[in-house]
Formats: structure tokens, sequence, C-alpha cells
């Protein structure tokens, strides 16, 4: 197969930037499983913007401060400066925030000073994800490949020249283009608890790995403090930060408070295992009584339906939750246009690293950081636009990559450690 731009992953990094390519480049997009089942499909809390510019500085330090201030300031700038833009292009494709009298409403979440943070109920991901998809799909010059399993890129000379995939009949297909971009989204697949889908098991960062591509803070990894606590097997459900914004508290298991439920999520989970060892019990409780009913029933349907299902009715009664493994601050090093080390090759969202977040995220930054950097990687490639000469041998033997996963997952874990080892 031979195309143009060959982007990895359909959530909001891989979908924004295919929606900024030029038109007339022949885009295909591959993702693992459905093209629905991105992790930015998952989030719940929101999209932080920048209010106002009195707004910047308070915005600038929040973020941070979160992140222990180990940010890279010039990418923590860029987000933050071009976060209204971003806005306005996700209005303009149908995002429907919420407004009050015709204008925005924010809300606040943990280790913001002010409400920054737009949103639709506690389903914004999956409402600006839907109509990303929605919009891509439209699009003549891109075709969207699912259950397509990318198990190495090509490369020639230090350049990427492409990718090697399974599809879902088993067969490997090399897909030749000028330029790769990987969207491939986190590593919560490879923990026993976490938030995310259970097929993303950060593909990417071992690939990168076998080709010497530069790698950045890959054990700077993010425990959300809240999730569901279950005895199923399976992804933990996410109780939202924001519902704390409004007003949630956390108790023990003698339903004493026990912490300051705004501060940073890396202090909060901190605190909330700490609770759990004293106590030896397996979670803690959080209470949602302090929010008004009507406000649980608007702002947080799918949380509210959710725990009803599981048998709690959060405006009656504290529900159990447990830290888990939420999301990735480190990844694939890239520059402030998303160039990983390796010519053509772009890395953006959760898969990449431009130290944005520093060592630990400040809420609702997410969506919104690979937003974008997304769109600077599809201006930065539109710019510099030139087309390969590869014409070498690809060797795709279905056979080779039997266990890529197995292997995959423990070269990462070995990797993280290393890691580890070397900050501390």
């Amino acid at each position: 197969m031979k195309t143009d731009i060959v982007i990895v992953g359909c959530g909001v990094g891989g979908l924004y930037c295919a929606m900024n390519l030029p038109r007339d480049k022949k885009i295909v997009m591959v993702t693992k499983s459905d093209a629905d089942k991105s992790d930015s499909f998952l989030a719940q809390g929101g999209i932080c913007v920048l209010k106002n510019d009195a707004d910047y500085d308070s915005y600038f330090e929040d973020t941070m401060r979160a992140g222990h201030y180990e940010n890279n300031k010039q990418s923590v700038d860029i987000m933050i400066r071009s976060s209204r833009d971003v806005i306005n292009d996700l209005v303009k494709c149908g995002v429907r925030f919420e407004k009050k009298d015709g204008e925005f409403v924010y809300t606040k979440e943990g280790a913001h000073s002010i409400p920054r943070i737009l949103f639709h109920e506690d389903v914004t991901g999956r409402e600006i994800t839907s109509h990303l998809l929605d919009a891509v799909k439209k699009l003549d010059n891109v075709t969207i490949i699912e259950h397509f399993t990318m198990v190495d890129i090509i490369e020639d000379g230090d350049e990427c020249r492409g990718i090697i995939g399974h599809d879902k009949d088993g067969d490997c297909v090399p897909v030749i283009a000028d330029y790769t971009v990987l969207a491939t989204g986190g590593i919560g697949g490879i923990y026993k608890h976490s938030t995310n889908y259970r097929h993303l098991t950060g593909d990417s960062l071992a690939i990168a790995l076998k080709h010497g591509v530069k790698l950045q803070n890959i054990d700077y990894i993010q425990i959300h403090p809240t999730t569901l606590y279950s005895v199923k097997k399976g992804r933990r459900f996410l109780i939202s930060e924001s519902v704390r914004g409004e007003g949630a508290v956390l108790f023990n298991s003698h339903m004493q408070r026990f912490v300051d439920e705004l501060q940073p999520r890396d202090v909060v989970a901190k605190a909330i295992y700490d609770e759990m060892e004293k106590d030896n019990k397996p979670y803690v409780w959080l209470s949602m009584k302090p929010i008004p009913t009507e406000m649980i029933k608007s702002h947080f349907p799918n949380i509210y339906k959710h725990c009803l299902e599981e048998g709690y009715d959060v405006t009656k009664e504290c529900i159990p939750v447990v830290p888990a493994q939420h999301y990735f601050m480190g990844g694939i090093a890239v520059d402030e246009y998303s160039k990983t080390s390796m010519g053509r090759l772009y890395a953006v969202g959760e898969t990449s690293c431009n130290g944005v977040h520093g060592k630990n995220r400040l809420a609702s930054n997410s969506l919104l950081e690979s937003l974008v950097f997304a769109k600077r990687a599809a201006k930065h490639m539109t710019k510099k636009y030139s087309e390969s000469k590869y014409s070498g041998e690809i060797k795709a033997d279905k056979t080779l990559y039997k266990n890529y996963e197995k292997e995959y997952k423990k070269t990462i874990l070995d990797e993280i450690e290393k890691e580890k080892k070397r900050h501390e």
C-alpha cells in the first residue's frame, strides 16, 4: 500500500492532524480496534482554555505547579496561547460545550486556581472525538482502516518510510508513506488497573526503542485518584476530577476527610494510598452529596447512570473509589512541531512527549495538548512536504510478529524501570 501520509491512531490527535493536512494529500489512518475505541472518547471532565489575557499567568503557573516545574515552558506557552483557536475549530465542527445565556460555562478541577474548563455533560471526550471522527469520515482524501495493528516502522537511512502492520485477516501489510504520524495513545493496557482501553499497550514506544528513536520521561506515569472500585476485571471506570471541583469530598473508612480534594492528582492519589494502607482497606469513600441532585444529573449524567448500574445512588450515598493508572506524561520525544528524532516521523497525543505536562499533568490539559500539537504537526508537514523516494525491499513475514504484543509489553516495562532508576 502506498500513500502520502499514514497516521497510526484515531484519537483526537490523529483525527485533528488529518483534518489540518492538505486535501490533495492521500491519507491512510489505521487503528488497532474500532475507530471509536480510542481513549479520547473516554475523557470526562473537559478541555482547558485560556479564558482571557488576564488568565495567562494563572493558567501557566497552575500547569507548571502541577508538573512540579519540570515542564517545558515553551510547550506550555504554545499550548495556552493556541487554546482559543482550537476551541473555535471545535465549535465550528459542531462540538456543543455547555453554555448559559449564549456564553460558555466553565468548571473547575483539582490544581486549577479558577474555573477555565469547557465541558459537555461528563462526556466531553466523546463529544469532541465523535465530531472530529464524523468530519474526517467525510474527507475524500482520508481512508480509515480498522483492526489494523502496527508492528514496525520502515526505516531507511534514519528516515521513516511508513509502517508494517497486521490487518484484520492476519496478513502482514506494509504501508509506504512520505510521512508517518504516530498517535497510538497511552500505555494503560500493560497495567492491571487502568482507566485506558486494554488494547493501548504502548506499541509505538517499543518500536521507537527498536529503531533508536529518542524517548523522554517514560517513567512519568499518572495515577488518577478516583476510579470506581470493582472486583470485575477490565478497564476501570473513571470518576471525573470535576466532581471534586464541584464539591465532592473524600472520606476514609471512619468517614473522616483526610486530604484537600483539589490538590494535584499525584498528591491526592498518594493521600488515598496512605489512607488505604493505614486502614487496611482496598478503597476510600467519595461523597457527591455536597453537589445538588439536579446538577449531578445534568452535569454528570454518565457517572450517575453507571454508578446506579453498579448499585450506587450517588445522590444519596458514598461510592468506593481507588486510584488507577490513567495517563502517560512521557513518551516519544518531540519538538514544538511534534517531530521525532527520526526524519519524516512525527508523534502526537499521549504517545508523544513535548514536556508540556512535566512530571504530573494538570487536569483537562490532555485533550488540548493533543489537539494543539497535532495541528502544528500537520502545518509543519505541509510546509516542509517532500516526496519520499524509497524503493527498498520490505520484509513482511506475518510469523515474524506473532508474539509482538507480549514482547512489546516486556520491552516497555523494562525500559520504564531503567528510567526510574536513572531518575532516582
